[in-house]
């Protein structure tokens, strides 16, 4: 939201001036004047570095929201007012990011804008699927409930995506841990042991050799090699950025061996939890598929989505793209039409995401008790060979030394 700097004096006529930040002049005037202040000048801040508002990646924890949307329902129904309810958990919340956000809501709110519409001007805080429930649950009535399906939906989506970072996160962690042992007996301990070959002059076996040729490397351009990964790992965040080359990173991490199941199963969830959600509040079927586009967090899937609104714009099945699409299994694109036909879709979908979040919890599960022991073997791969390269020629001195 944009600041401004004003200037002006109260009916003591004392002068104020300072800074404030509001969604515009005329807005912002109205709140010094609540104040009682009479402004005399105001002028739009332009935004530099100390001004600018920074925020990297999403502004509120999924943990911080749902017990906001947990408290503000409880709130509700003990028949606190939405502005009494708004201004209580902006004073209770740790996120910095949600408290400045209430803080606006609760003031637009009492400048009679309604919640739905106060909550749109914070995209970094409220999903549009909040927005789009909230104000459904306006039309309805029925708020306090609507906040409570939004609790459990995000605290399923959020034990969902813990599982899926659990299981990703143990081989990642090894894998940086075996490349940490690697470097250090590259680096600092082969090095201690070439000039001992050396003396020796024997031809040194294969395994030794190639050793003994990665610790140079390793030992006289290290820095190429920290520069490369942090080059990789500027390009994929950049590469994510773009619509069409995330679309081919997705595809590839959706083929990936082992992961690339549990990824699925996991942005099936996540889909059918959302749309499913946003239909049982009544929200429009276009509307909703077109909230679940950018919020799926996979390109791959949120394409066939795109085309599956634009078969319902035609007239068609919403099942028609995903019947025609590997992604989509049959037993998702059945549920759905079954769902369609019966007018049952919100709890076909419902029990399409119960499926497929306890297919992530299982399948997390069944990994993890795989990929210790592997990972257990490929680092001491790693570590033995290494030690390996380095014994079989120390033997050889030896035998030399004992034939003299």
């Amino acid at each position: 939201m944009p600041q401004f700097k004003y200037e002006g004096r109260d009916l003591r006529g004392k002068k104020h001036q300072g800074k404030m930040t509001s969604a515009s002049k005329k807005e912002a005037i109205l709140k010094l004047k609540e104040k009682g202040i009479r402004v005399s000048d105001i002028q739009e801040m332009k935004e530099t570095l100390l001004n600018k508002e920074i925020t990297i990646g999403n502004s509120v924890k999924l943990y911080d929201f749902v017990i906001y949307l947990r408290q503000f329902s409880t709130l509700l129904k003990a028949g606190v007012t939405v502005v009494d309810s708004t201004r209580i958990l902006a004073g209770q919340t740790d996120s910095k990011a949600l408290k400045k956000a209430l803080m606006d809501v609760e003031e637009d709110l009492r400048g009679g804008n309604a919640l739905s519409a106060a909550a749109a001007k914070h995209k970094k805080v409220f999903p549009p699927m909040f927005v789009n429930m909230v104000r459904a649950g306006e039309v309805s009535g029925s708020l306090d409930e609507t906040l409570e399906r939004l609790a459990d939906h995000f605290e399923k989506q959020h034990r969902t995506k813990q599982k899926v970072i659990s299981a990703l996160a143990y081989p990642a962690v090894v894998g940086v841990i075996a490349i940490g042992v690697v470097i250090f007996l590259l680096v600092s301990v082969v090095p201690t042991f070439v000039g001992m070959f050396e003396d020796f002059g024997a031809e040194l076996p294969a395994i030794t050799q190639f050793v003994l040729d990665a610790s140079d490397f390793m030992t006289k351009f290290w820095w190429i090699i920290i520069g490369g990964l942090v080059l990789i790992s500027v390009a994929v965040s950049l590469l994510y950025k773009e619509k069409q080359s995330k679309y081919y990173l997705d595809y590839l991490l959706l083929k990936m061996p082992i992961f690339g199941g549990l990824l699925q199963k996991a942005a099936i969830a996540r889909f059918t939890r959302t749309l499913s959600s946003l239909f049982s509040n009544s929200v429009p079927i276009l509307q909703a598929i077109s909230i679940v586009e950018n919020v799926v967090g996979n390109e791959v899937v949120s394409r066939v989505l795109v085309k599956s609104r634009d078969a319902l714009e035609r007239g068609h099945s919403l099942t028609e793209p995903m019947e025609k699409h590997w992604v989509f299994p049959p037993l998702v694109t059945k549920m759905i039409a079954i769902g369609e036909e019966t007018g049952s879709l919100d709890v076909m979908l419902g029990k399409v995401a119960d499926f497929y979040e306890a297919e992530v919890e299982t399948s997390t599960d069944r990994l993890k008790s795989l990929i210790e022991p592997l990972m257990i073997v490929v680092l001491a791969g790693l570590v033995g060979t290494i030690v390996t390269s380095i014994l079989i020629p120390m033997f050889d001195i030896f035998n030399h030394v004992q034939s003299y």
